[in-house]
């Protein structure tokens, strides 16, 4: 395999670490590996394979000799600097939601549509980490019969706000403990102890930007444009890796024990599913891993064609930077 040049945009964020960790083990074909980011990380170094790695200063002439760049920066700067990535022959491999739902950007979860990467024009976008776990569990049961609808609930761990979310919920458990007041800044309230049913920015339907995504990114992956979904995105007080709790209802009637010999075999997927043996996925088993589990496969008791599941994985890597680093493999 030839092996590419790669660039990380937003390299020092906690995606952008976990894209340079993933790229060294799973033996990406890394030529020369280029780290960008903000003018305040310039001269700064980070380790790649054993070596020393200076980070560089992203600007539009940052591009020249890349053949894929990992995004791991924010909207603003992915659309500042997408022409300029395109116009040096790189493809680049977007984390943010700016290209998302682009018509003319696949947006990709490999273990689902990887063709659709043959469809890029130069960007190909990473879901959102909530919709990535989602539909790695559910697409399967899909292939069995077409998903007409969702319901899910997301809980959502504090380190899907970035790098400061543990810090803030370490820290106001740690001032509960002494008795002492911690004024949030990065949550709307305090964490621990807590549950806020509020991710995202609130829309005149009165859901949330996360909470759309669910159903807009879930059609453009699973090509299914009518899906219908319903969705509330819950922060919990948990460090490392989303849950979701699901309902599907299919055109047909898929059982329960259907449901499970499908995800025994689905890529990507750990089914664990017992709950006798207090068998479930929880985000302390799947913190730090690339596959998504699933279980509590129940019916529904109110629909005749409905499923129930419980699902976990870890968001900064199956749903931000193992994902982009996936796609990248399709390319080479």
């Amino acid at each position: 395999m030839s092996k590419k040049n790669v660039a990380i945009l937003g390299a020092t964020g906690a995606v952008g670490r976990e894209m340079m960790k993933i790229l060294e083990e799973r033996d990406f074909p890394v030529g020369e590996l280029r780290l960008l980011a903000s003018a305040r990380s310039v001269g700064k170094t980070l380790t790649f394979r054993g070596e020393e790695i200076t980070i560089q200063e992203a600007t539009k002439d940052s591009f020249s000799g890349i053949d894929i760049v990992l995004g791991a920066a924010q909207n603003p700067i992915a659309k500042e600097l997408a022409p300029a990535i395109v116009k040096a022959g790189a493809v680049f491999v977007d984390n943010s939601s700016a290209f998302r739902m682009d018509p003319e950007v696949p947006l990709v979860v490999p273990e689902i549509n990887g063709d659709d990467v043959k469809l890029n024009h130069g960007i190909i976008s990473n879901p959102n980490c909530s919709t990535t776990i989602t539909v790695v569990a559910v697409y399967p049961l899909s292939q069995v019969s077409p998903i007409e609808s969702m319901v899910a609930s997301t809980y959502q761990a504090s380190s899907g706000a970035g790098a400061g979310g543990p810090v803030e919920l370490m820290g106001e458990v740690e001032a509960g403990l002494k008795g002492e007041s911690y004024e949030p800044k990065v949550f709307p309230y305090q964490l621990a102890y807590n549950l806020i049913p509020d991710i995202g920015s609130a829309l005149d339907n009165d859901y949330t930007t996360e909470e759309m995504k669910m159903q807009n990114e879930g059609r453009k992956i699973m090509h299914l444009p009518d899906l219908k979904v319903t969705c509330t995105c819950v922060r919990v007080p948990v460090i490392r890796s989303h849950a979701i709790s699901v309902t599907i209802r299919t055109k047909d009637k898929i059982s329960v024990d259907q449901a499970r010999e499908v995800l025994k075999r689905a890529p990507g997927v750990v089914l664990l599913d017992d709950l006798k043996k207090k068998e479930y996925p929880m985000p302390l088993l799947t913190s730090d891993q690339d596959l998504v589990y699933v279980g509590r496969i129940r019916e529904d008791l109110t629909c005749e064609n409905g499923l129930t599941l419980f699902v976990s994985g870890d968001q900064i890597r199956k749903g931000a930077a193992t994902n982009a680093v996936q796609i990248a493999e399709l390319l080479v």
